[in-house]
């Protein structure tokens, strides 16, 4: 059995913050789980997947986080407690289907678990922070700093969610979700993966007049949820309450600057902050008074010191705030930076030291595993094609490392499925070759719309779809056309389905063909996919 699975209250075990978000869930006898893979927040599906007919939950990976709320969505209002995970990204992708749910509420308790991962360790996008979500979205949101409070907070934020009948979103960082910690365990509460429907229109149907009441309740709901915020124990303050300095801060946040003064050798008080949204104000307000300075230590944008400030106007004008004059917005959170702000603050004398070591480190860029099929198709292109003249279209998955040396095989890079919509608008304006290239998985989550956009609308770019079997980057999780069980679905029939003329299924190591269709490809004037078939190396190695 996994030990993630031991019933035995008050058993201690080493957990990552992913895996105690996991725990938390079975001790809040969570039923229904969907998610789309994506790191930082991988664990979540991976291990449900392994655990979940044990577990007994319905766990499934959905095709994309659209489908994954969507999914969740249905089971809530089934009544079936629901847990929702995703990286950062996920969140734009699911943003339509959640706001009408916050507006609808949730009939079963209903958690969407975030994972935020500042300096972009896994995500080469852009460096997201989704907590302005919480504002648009009317969701009530709550961070974790470290795994015991992930097991915790996601006990809560089911609670929460049962007590208002509303989602609430869990939000983790990089280094929450992956930092590991002894957690106690409680009791796992027997799941019922089966509910039932029941027909209420007034509730579950979004449209005017009625909408507009629906978002008069919601924010009726938010200030009644803001009042029990006030009194929650999850905002906390604590340390030396007599000092003329004090530090609010949230999530990740809170263990660095535990660490700074620690490192400075100061007490000062902090205001720790479970709820990002709704903030309790009145405890904030109460907080700031009688104080000459405090400091606001956050990761990433200054979301959290907006508000401070605008509080302090009324409770404290005199206050001098601190926060993003000291810390940068860019890049995760380093114990270093937090203790040179506080220095600063705080007037105490600090100098960061720098470790010099005689043995130089490399310095070198991801590459393609030894044996990737990838290279075999990038080895291709470049035979085929003069590079100076064809442009070539990245997409998210292991592919996206041919913008690297020695492939140099990647003009733009933008978001999920990205790589064809893009590829379309160019071909619509320029009479320049083009070959856009996009994973199995990728092309299921976002690739299908961009496709059916490019017959319909008839442009002629060359695509081809990377069909390594298996979603590569983020863990090796199943998809359509890869499940673990069942039959899968044939990638070709859905391209030829869509009206593809031009499509050849091809496996690359057959050099002389993969480069003999290209060339021909390229010069077709429909739009044309070659499905470069041959399973990933580790894939291969089962």
């Amino acid at each position: 059995m996994e030990k993630i699975l031991s019933n035995q209250k008050g058993e201690k075990q080493l957990l990552l913050g992913n895996e105690a978000v996991i725990r938390g869930a079975l001790e809040s006898g969570v039923s229904f789980v969907s998610t789309y893979p994506g790191t930082p927040a991988s664990e979540i599906g991976n291990i449900f997947f392994r655990i979940h007919k044990e577990a007994g939950v319905y766990f499934e990976f959905s095709v994309n986080e659209k489908v994954a709320m969507e999914a969740g969505v249905g089971a809530s209002y089934s009544g079936v407690k629901t847990l929702v995970a995703m990286k950062n990204f996920g969140l734009n992708v699911c943003i339509d289907s959640l706001m009408p749910f916050v507006y609808t509420g949730s009939p079963a308790p209903t958690v969407l678990m975030i994972a935020d991962d500042a300096s972009c360790w896994s995500s080469a996008q852009a460096e997201v922070n989704t907590r302005p979500y919480s504002y648009l979205a009317h969701i009530p949101t709550i961070e974790p700093s470290d795994p015991q409070e992930c097991k915790e907070f996601t006990k809560f934020a089911f609670e929460l969610s049962e007590k208002f009948k509303i989602p609430v979103l869990l939000r983790l960082t990089t280094r929450v979700s992956h930092q590991q910690q002894i957690v106690t365990f409680g009791e796992i509460q027997k799941p019922n993966p089966r509910g039932t429907f029941i027909k209420n229109p007034h509730q579950f149907v979004t449209l005017p007049p009625r909408v507009l009441e629906m978002k008069a309740e919601l924010l009726e709901k938010i200030e009644k949820i803001r009042d029990f915020a006030e009194k929650s124990k999850i905002n906390r303050i604590e340390g030396n309450k007599k000092s003329p300095i004090g530090i609010i801060t949230s999530g990740v946040s809170y263990l660095y600057i535990k660490e700074a003064m620690e490192e400075l050798n100061l007490n000062l008080p902090i205001l720790k902050l479970g709820f990002f949204y709704p903030l309790p104000e009145k405890k904030i307000k109460n907080f700031l008074k009688g104080f000459k300075k405090i400091l606001i230590v956050e990761e990433l944008e200054n979301f959290l010191e907006r508000e401070v400030k605008a509080i302090a106007k009324g409770a404290n004008p005199k206050v001098k705030i601190f926060g993003k004059d000291l810390i940068s917005e860019v890049g995760e959170l380093r114990p270093e930076n937090v203790i040179e702000a506080l220095a600063k603050v705080t007037g105490k004398k600090y100098s960061n030291p720098v470790v010099k070591t005689k043995t130089p480190i490399l310095k070198r860029k991801p590459q393609l595993c030894p044996g990737c099929p990838y290279w075999l198709v990038f080895s291709a292109v470049k035979k085929a094609v003069n590079e100076k003249e064809v442009i070539f279209g990245g997409d998210i998955g292991c592919y996206m490392l041919a913008g690297n040396p020695p492939h140099y095989l990647q003009d733009y890079l933008s978001c999920m499925g990205s790589s064809i919509g893009i590829a379309h608008g160019i071909k619509k304006v320029s009479d320049q070759k083009l070959i856009a290239f996009i994973g199995d998985s990728t092309f299921f989550h976002a690739g299908l719309p961009a496709l059916i956009n490019t017959v319909f609308n008839k442009s002629n770019p060359l695509i081809i779809i990377m069909n390594n079997q298996t979603t590569g980057m983020t863990g090796h999780q199943p998809h359509p056309a890869a499940p673990k069980e069942g039959e899968p679905l044939k990638i070709e029939d859905v391209v030829k389905a869509l009206g593809v003329k031009n499509m050849k299924i091809v496996d690359q190591g057959n050099q002389e063909e993969m480069i003999n269709t290209i060339k021909e490809f390229l010069n077709k004037t429909e739009v044309s996919v070659i499905i470069a078939r041959r399973p990933c190396v580790f894939v291969a190695k089962k």
